[in-house]
């Protein structure tokens, strides 16, 4: 299940290439159908921790009237699902989850903070974000850098969604030794018209866990999460 999560955000990434390459396509349309194939994912997630009800799983949780595992997870990930849906047409917000894989578990760290970039993100530019006027002087010359920005930001994906796909080889296809250990980490905001996005490695740490992992649950964040916020977040604050 993880492995095929992890192909679909692939494949949603090398859609949204596809479609930021089109001139005829705007932006907002390529963020949606990219939302649409990562929330397939956190809702087979959710319905595997919680069941077909799970929203009132997490609003019970919400609400004070559960504190159980299965109800706090349910909430984390409600509230990342919902976070991530809003985050296209919200500015100043950067999703900035980080995910990695041990030899018998997975962790998604879903952290959000109050910025739209990072240190090493691809910028550009939503001619149908902006204010820019068609009859203005100029407005010619920034609609073709725009489709110029979204070209070289719509190769950036493809070559990252590689990462993801090497980072979380099939378990039918790969061997145990090459697929013990990996990690993403990436970044996606937007700041008026200018959008930006983010994906990288990260090597998990191998002493993290010192016992095996039999079920789904909460742990605090590992050094990785520290690491990577130092290195790509210069002063934002992560709010989950």
């Amino acid at each position: 299940m993880f492995h095929g999560n992890m192909q679909t955000i692939a494949e949603g990434r090398e859609r949204k290439a596809e479609l930021l390459a089109d001139p005829a396509v705007s932006v907002a349309d390529a963020y949606e159908e990219e939302v649409q194939r990562v929330a397939k994912t956190f809702e087979g997630r959710l319905r595997h921790l919680a069941g077909e009800n799970y929203e009132s799983v997490a609003r019970e949780y919400l609400r004070g009237e559960r504190n159980d595992r299965v109800g706090r997870l349910t909430a984390y990930y409600t509230e990342g699902l919902w976070r991530i849906q809003q985050r296209s047409t919200i500015s100043e917000m950067l999703f900035f989850p980080l995910i990695l894989r041990y030899p018998d578990s997975f962790t998604v760290n879903l952290r959000f903070t109050d910025d739209y970039t990072t240190t090493e993100s691809i910028p550009f530019e939503s001619p149908e974000h902006t204010t820019v006027d068609a009859e203005e002087t100029y407005s010619q010359q920034y609609f073709n850098e725009s489709q110029y920005e979204q070209k070289q930001a719509a190769e950036y994906l493809r070559q990252t969604a590689q990462i993801i796909r090497d980072e979380f080889p099939s378990p039918d296809e790969a061997p145990v030794s090459e697929r013990n250990y990996g990690g993403i980490v990436s970044a996606g905001g937007r700041h008026e018209s200018e959008f930006s996005e983010m994906l990288a490695r990260v090597t998990p740490d191998p002493n993290r866990f010192s016992e095996a992992v039999t079920e789904p649950t909460l742990v605090r964040e590992g050094s990785e999460a520290k690491r990577t916020a130092r290195r790509y977040l210069q002063s934002a604050k992560v709010e989950m």
